[in-house]
Formats: structure tokens, sequence, C-alpha cells
């Protein structure tokens, strides 16, 4: 019997359901080890010669699964079970591994009688409480979990969960009740006054929310956060006036407080003192003492109030570019002033200008700068691409996509030995961590330009590492298998990777002319035909198709269909492809090979060639002789 239990090892996952996060202190739940609790002393039902059978297979399953064989483990427990079937050990392990196997009830089962063996083991009675939420049986889980917590007071995760259960059946008052009795146990905390005012407020208890909160500010006088936090409680129940007088008290104390000065402004705002609110919006933001993360908010809130008003985007980049014309600005804010720029859709030039502000403060910022290049990529500034790709090899060198902007800017500017180059560099950083499609790309158009260059052998080295790293690149596949054809080499190679692209996008012209070339080239003229027929039917007539309609009549040509044939070469025949065997094909009206048409044209060339090739291959033969 086979059980993939590889996860085993955390036996189960409580689901946590409620919202509110309930605090976890110090105090530690004390629970030991199963088999390790008080147990209820029972006379040895077995004799010592089952006994021993009965250790040993337990002992034997435990050792087992430490050991990650499952499937042996749950066989030994099981064993041990048919030895003893009142052992509650084994009857708990059989549980999980039942449960895992989907075998619920039989699993309920087991657990279930590892609880009649053992009342008093708490960890038996807090899985089967688990089990419940699992199954989403909530009241049984409920009654579950509160049958452990009367055993064990200390273990207040318990009451967490409690807690969280009772959120869900929305039954607020034992949530409430839940947690006063973590109070108890673990003492009173703020973050538990907190959380009875959320209950009250669930329960729709202003009162008795507001008193919760009143009562954390008065413990706790000189914390001005509280004082904020019932300020804008009383903001949120319409009781303006005695919030404002919170607020304007805590910011005598503490006149740089942006918790409170960010609630004065929400203040103004609602009561529609707009010149009040811009004041203390200025205030708040070229203020040195506000952090950043403050001004961002502060900034948010300002958009989005502008939107909800006129949506005039000038006031919003006038208020950055204010704030901006500091000493030192910051360039998390010259950051989200770009990004408001690029959602509003404002002129690209414009949105690259600010995206140069934030590299001009942080020329490290690597996001930035793939903004950057990508909107100079769209306008097609491919020097300008080579530039910003330049000055992030300084400031962020691991980065590969920029090894890659640049040398495909370096490609459309015709410089294949600078994009070349730029590629290395790029592979050269590569590591266990990096983008498997990024790499995959890189080495591609390594191996499109070393193609082109005529380093065919570096080039197809190139594809099988690009390959490596993704092996459905159908672009990589593509290419390298109409390459290979061309040599006429490794021709059941470049039919499988050929036929991987068309089976990724079966429309795709150029993809089925290549599967089709390569049937054509092993000599299945039929089933090349079958291809090429739909290659033309997906040709994309946006593109030169010279060579997809050559192919055409060459492989109609080759199943007897001359006049055919010829049609598609004249069709090939265009300004841009006018070669001579092209023109001898159409004339001669029959398919002629590149190799037998240089023979024809030029016999002697021909001739001296096949003697030098065939004079090498002598010369290897006499060297192997040599060597025996």
């Amino acid at each position: 019997m086979k059980i993939d239990l590889r996860n085993m090892g955390v036996w189960v996952t409580v689901v946590l359901i409620g919202a509110i996060a309930l605090p976890s202190l110090a105090r530690k739940k004390k629970m030991q080890p199963v088999g390790q609790q008080q147990q209820t002393v029972r006379v040895d039902s077995l004799s010592p010669n089952n006994r021993k059978r009965y250790d040993y297979f337990l002992t034997e399953a435990a050792r087992q699964h430490a050991a990650g064989n499952y499937s042996a483990a749950f066989d030994l427990y099981e064993h041990a079970r048919n030895i003893d079937p009142n052992s509650a050990t084994a009857n708990y392990y059989l549980s999980l591994y039942l449960t895992e196997m989907k075998q619920d009830s039989l699993g309920l089962l087991r657990l279930q009688k590892a609880i009649e063996q053992e009342p008093e083991n708490l960890i038996f009675a807090e899985r089967l409480a688990q089990y419940y939420i699992s199954k989403g049986k909530y009241e049984d889980a409920i009654n579950a979990y509160e049958a452990v917590y009367a055993k064990n007071h200390s273990n207040t995760d318990v009451l967490r969960v409690l807690a969280q259960l009772y959120q869900q059946q929305k039954n607020f008052k034992m949530m409430l009740n839940t947690v006063s009795r973590l109070e108890t146990e673990e003492g009173e905390s703020e973050q538990f006054t907190l959380t009875k005012m959320r209950i009250h407020e669930m329960m729709d208890d202003k009162k008795a929310a507001y008193n919760e909160l009143k009562s954390l500010v008065e413990q706790h006088p000189l914390d001005m956060q509280y004082k904020t936090m019932l300020g804008n409680w009383l903001m949120q129940h319409d009781r303006q006036k005695e919030a404002f007088k919170y607020f304007t008290d805590v910011l005598k104390e503490e006149p740089d407080n942006s918790y409170a000065q960010m609630s004065l402004y929400d203040y103004y705002n609602a009561t529609r003192q707009a010149d009040l609110a811009n004041g203390m919006l200025d205030k708040i933001l070229m203020s040195q003492k506000t952090d950043t993360q403050t001004k961002i908010m502060m900034f948010r809130s300002f958009i989005q109030n502008n939107e909800t008003e006129d949506g005039d985007s000038t006031k919003v980049i006038a208020l950055f570019d204010k704030v901006l014309n500091v000493p030192q600005p910051s360039s998390e804010i010259a950051e989200v002033r770009a990004a408001y720029m690029s959602l509003k859709k404002m002129p690209t030039d414009s949105v690259i200008s600010a995206f140069k502000k934030v590299l001009d403060i942080a020329p490290d910022n690597a996001n930035a700068r793939i903004q950057t290049i990508q909107l100079l990529w769209n306008q097609k500034k491919y020097h300008e691409v080579i530039e910003q790709a330049k000055a992030a090899h300084e400031y962020n060198p691991e980065e590969m996509i920029f090894y890659y902007f640049g040398g495909m800017a370096y490609y459309q500017n015709k410089d294949e030995d600078a994009a070349l180059n730029e590629f290395r560099l790029g592979v050269a950083q590569v590591n266990k961590l990096s983008a498997n499609d990024l790499v995959s790309d890189l080495y591609a158009v390594m191996g499109d330009i070393l193609h082109q260059k005529n380093q065919k052998d570096a080039a197809f080295a190139a594809y099988d590492s690009c390959l490596q790293w993704k092996a459905d690149n159908v672009m990589a596949l593509n290419n390298y298998a109409y390459y290979l054809s061309e040599e006429g080499k490794d021709l059941h190679k470049a039919e499988a990777m050929s036929y991987k692209t068309i089976k990724l996008e079966p429309n795709n012209g150029t993809y089925l002319d290549t599967y089709a070339w390569i049937l054509f080239m092993e000599e299945r003229y039929v089933d090349a035909k079958t291809y090429i027929d739909a290659a033309l039917k997906n040709r994309d007539s946006t593109e030169n198709n010279s060579t997809v309609l050559e192919h055409a009549g060459d492989i109609y040509a080759m199943n007897g269909m001359v006049n055919e044939a010829v049609g598609y070469w004249k069709q090939a025949l265009d300004d841009d492809h006018q070669t001579e065997i092209l023109k001898w094909k159409i004339e001669n009206k029959q398919y002629i090979s590149e190799e037998e048409f240089q023979r024809k044209k030029n016999p002697a060339a021909a001739e001296l060639k096949k003697s030098k090739v065939a004079g090498k291959s002598a010369g290897k033969k006499n060297k192997k002789g040599k060597k025996k």
C-alpha cells in the first residue's frame, strides 16, 4: 500500500477564521507529548509475548515514520492495533494517517477510540477539535476546545482559537467572554482592551466601545496615540467637537505628532474647512520630522480627495513639486509622483522626466530605471536605452533585465557585436535565483546573433543553453529547428523541437512552415503538404511570406502537383526575393536543391569541392590506420 504522506511532519493546520488578531504574550501553553501525560491506570490485557510484539511494532512504526517511510509506518501501527485494539497510541496515529488518506470517517472512529481510552489526554482532545474545524463543524469544534480548556487553563492558545470560532459564529457575547478569560490568564493589556472595544462595535454597543477606549486613555494619560485613537473613534461616530478637542490637546503636548496631525487634517476635510485642511497638509508634508511613509499616505489621501472633487491633476503635481523642491528630496515621493503621472496618462516625455528625477535622487532605484527604459523603448529611443542600461550596470550589476534591454537596443541599432557582448555580460550574472524566462531569452537572442555571424556551432550551443533554462521557449525551438534543417543534420532532433512549437501554438504560420519544411527535408512529402497548407492558411498578411510560398512550391512539386508548385513559386518571386534558384525552378517547372543547383551552375567548382571532401575522408582513414 502506497501512501503519499510527505507533509505529515505537521499533523494538522488549524484554520483561523476571525479577523481580529488577539495578542500573544509570553505565557506558553503547557502540553506534554503523547504518551507522557498522566494516564488512567488499567490492567494490561496482553500476554507477555503479545506485549513484546506490540511494543516492537509500535517502536518500529515510530522509527519508520521518522525516516519518512510512511506506508511502512502505517502498516506497523495497524499491526500494533491488531495486537491491542484498545491501544490509544496506535489508534491516535492511525487516525492521522487515515485522515490524510481522505478516509475521514474511519480516522474519526480511531481518534474517538483513542480519546475513549485516554480521556485526560489533551493532545488527543485538541486534535479532535482541529478535525472539526477542518470539516467546518464549528459548533463541535467549540465544544471540543471548551473541553480542552476546562482541563488546562494555562493553554491560552485554545482561548484564541475559541475567540475566532465564536466570531465566525457571530456569538459576540461568548467572544467577549473568551477575551475576558484571556485577560484572567495572561493579565490585562492594551491589546485586550482594544479587542473588547472592537467586539462591542460588532455588537453595536457604542457606549461600551467608547468606555473601553476611554478607559485606555485614562490608564495611559501620557500616551498620545490612545487619545488620538479616541478622537478618531469620535469622528467616526459624528462627535466632531469632542474629537477636535482630543486632537488639539495632543498637538499641544506634541506639536509634531504626525498621527494627530493627520487626524486633524481629516477633521478639517470632514467639516469642510478647506483652507485649514490645506494648511495642515502643508505642515505635514513640509516638515522634516514627518516620516516618508506618513507623507506618502497624505499624498494618497490628497489624490483620493482630488479625484472625488474635480480631478485637477495640476493641483496634485504642484503639491508634489513643492515637496520635492527642497534639499535632499525623497526618492520615494518622487517615485509616487512618477507613478501618478503614468496613471493619469500624461505625455510620455513628462513621465520619463519624472522617473529620471527619481534616478537623479536614487540612481540605484532599479524599478524606476526599468520604467524609464520601457518608456524609452516604446519610443524606439534605443541610444537612450543603451545609456540607461550602462548606468544600471554600475548601480545594479546583478539585475539581468538591464543586460537584456541593453543588448536588444544594440541589436535594434544593428550593432551585433555590442549586442553579443552585452548578452554575454548578462549570462555571466546567472545564478540559481535567476529568472528562467529571462536567462532563456538572453541565450536565445545570442543564438540568433551567432547564427547571423555564421558561428553556427556557437549558435547551437547557445540554443541548447536556452532550452535548459526553459524547455518550451517557442521562438528558440523554432529557430534552432529551422537552422538545423538548413544544415540538413539532426533532422529528428529538429522535428521534435518544431513539433513542440506547433503543439504550443497550433495556428502560428511561421512555426507550421518550419515543421512542414523539416518533414520535406526528411522526404515525408505527403505529411509536409498537410502542414504547409496549414501554414498558408495561417500566414500573417502583414509579413513577407516569400519563404513560405517558395517552400509551398517545393513541397507541391515533390507531391507531383507541378502547376500548383509553379503558381506558388511565382507568388514568391517579388522585389525582395528574386534568387537565381527560384527563377530556375519557375523556368524549368521542377524542384532543385541548392546543392544540385550549384553543381549545375558551376560543374568544375562542384567537382573540385567533391574531390576535396573525398580527400579529407581518405586522409582521416589513413590517420586511423596509422594509429592502429
